[in-house]
């Protein structure tokens, strides 16, 4: 079993953030892991990825060339990351800030209101990175619930625990 997974959005998003997380969560899981990230020039605003595999054989090749999953959660990511994606593959999307969908994919499409749920249940759109990899890791079964909490929690400041924890569990309830 190998997957490979693209988190997309703009800088500031926290979305290397997550892509280290989930890589760790999966060698909690014992399985072998590789993350790399790429950005523009400006910190903020700009494009960036992560990009993760996930493997419970040797990874030969350290980059992402066939995503089985792609998480986008701005439009310009939309446009730049996806392209790549099988139709057999997933399509993760903030639907706040994500409207128009790339006319060519013709797969599965989960439209699902991060960001919002950041905003709404926990009163800051900081939390949407750790929304979304709940939402990945409830889509892919990928890494267990256990390992994603405490690489979670391995990563993000002390005293945000409580409140990073529920953001996982609020990125899975999105999955129904």
């Amino acid at each position: 079993m190998k997957q490979e997974l693209r988190l997309s959005g703009s800088g500031g998003q926290g979305l290397i953030l997550a892509g280290i997380i989930l890589a760790e969560a999966a060698l909690l899981d014992g399985k072998l892991a590789i993350q790399s990230q790429s950005y523009g020039p400006e910190a903020r605003g700009g494009s960036s990825k992560s990009e993760v595999i996930i493997s419970d054989e040797e990874i030969y090749f350290p980059k992402v060339t066939k995503p089985n999953l792609v998480l986008v959660m701005s439009q310009e990511a939309a446009k730049k990351y996806v392209d790549d994606l099988s139709d057999a593959g997933v399509l993760v999307t903030d639907s706040l800030f994500v409207k128009d969908l790339p006319a060519s994919f013709k797969g599965k499409v989960y439209e699902l209101p991060i960001t919002h749920t950041a905003k709404t249940e926990l009163g800051k759109a900081l939390f949407a990175n750790i929304i979304a990899l709940g939402a990945i890791v409830k889509l892919t079964g990928l890494v267990s619930e256990a390992s994603i909490i405490k690489a979670v929690l391995n990563r993000v400041p002390k005293g945000t625990e409580e409140v990073n924890e529920k953001a996982i569990k609020l990125g899975m309830s999105l999955i129904k």
